[in-house]
């Protein structure tokens, strides 16, 4: 089923007449290359409380994380990256942004985060960072991540609406078709909204010249390059996630040794493991999350994240 929201197309269904009906809607909107998927506001909170638990593992905790061989804090339900002063790194640095925008909706932010002379991480390293782990600006700043779950989802959903015209505009002309295809492929299939707000939250569009080990990239961009398949549903949810685990692969053997990334792998196949096929029942379906509670990484997750906006926890 295909329905009009905000001026935009949104492939919600996978059957055949959905994929011809938005295969008819794009022929007839040639210029339709950007922001032409909404992801609907009920299944955006199933998708921001998912993210919460990929990054954070559900706890509040880790809402301000900086990560061990890491340069840099992350933070939020995305982990936004936030660096120090005068370092540079080829990831994009997506906290600066977020602050931004959550300031743009009339959203509270702490005193201190307005009054720094350049908005840098305000701790140098990781031990300085955990040493201030407890203190009232930390505090503070965990509190501002707990109560804005919301628009942060909502800023990272927007990057997945506005990435499909970055990674057209960054890819050769010869690939931009099957980009192209393949983005709304997974975009039609269950859960396809996940799996590409996931991602791209994850690494990224891969359209940053800077975000390159080799000269090869690790985004959504290259992802759905290396995806060759037809027609939505499971197979194009199978194809991405086994695609992903492939260009992840590459990043490691490309990765310089001394950053070690071999060892972030198993946790990056877990967290692909959770865009597969076989996690479409437990993602469509209710119920309350209880933490602790056995259950896939898909599953049971609304009512965790309105405890969390609501301040209940």
């Amino acid at each position: 089923m295909i329905k009009l929201l905000s001026g935009r197309f949104i492939c919600l269904g996978y059957s055949l007449a959905a994929v011809a009906a938005l295969a008819l809607a794009l022929m007839l909107l040639p210029s339709c290359d950007s922001a032409c998927v909404t992801v609907p506001p009920g299944e955006l909170e199933k998708i921001g409380s998912l993210i919460f638990r990929n990054e954070c593992g559900g706890k509040t905790e880790n809402l301000t994380a900086w990560n061990e061989g890491e340069e840099f804090a992350s933070l939020g339900i995305g982990h936004f990256l936030w660096y120090p002063e005068g370092k540079e790194y080829p990831f994009h640095e997506s906290f600066p942004s977020l602050f931004e925008f959550i300031k743009s909706k009339g959203a509270p932010v702490p005193e201190w985060m307005n009054g720094l002379a350049s908005f840098d991480l305000p701790w140098g390293s990781r031990r300085e960072f955990y040493d201030d782990f407890d203190s009232p600006r930390m505090v503070s700043l965990r509190k501002f991540m707990l109560d804005t779950i919301a628009l942060q989802s909502l800023f990272i959903a927007e990057r997945m609406e506005n990435s499909l015209p970055m990674m057209l505009e960054s890819a050769p002309a010869g690939s931009r078709d099957n980009i192209r295809k393949q983005f709304y492929r997974v975009s039609g299939s269950p859960m396809g909204f996940y799996v590409l707000v996931d991602y791209v939250n994850f690494k990224g569009e891969g359209t940053s010249p800077r975000e390159r080990y080799n000269g090869q990239g690790w985004g959504l961009l290259q992802v759905l390059d290396n995806m060759k398949g037809d027609g939505a549903g499971p197979a194009a949810l199978r194809e991405f996630a086994q695609s992903a685990e492939a260009v992840l692969e590459r990043r490691v053997r490309n990765s310089p040794p001394e950053r070690n990334e071999k060892k972030f792998l198993p946790g990056w196949k877990n967290r692909i493991k959770t865009y597969g096929p076989e996690n479409i029942e437990s993602y469509t379906g209710s119920g309350v999350y209880e933490p602790g509670a056995p259950e896939s990484a898909a599953g049971r997750v609304p009512g965790i994240y309105r405890k969390l906006v609501c301040g209940l926890m």
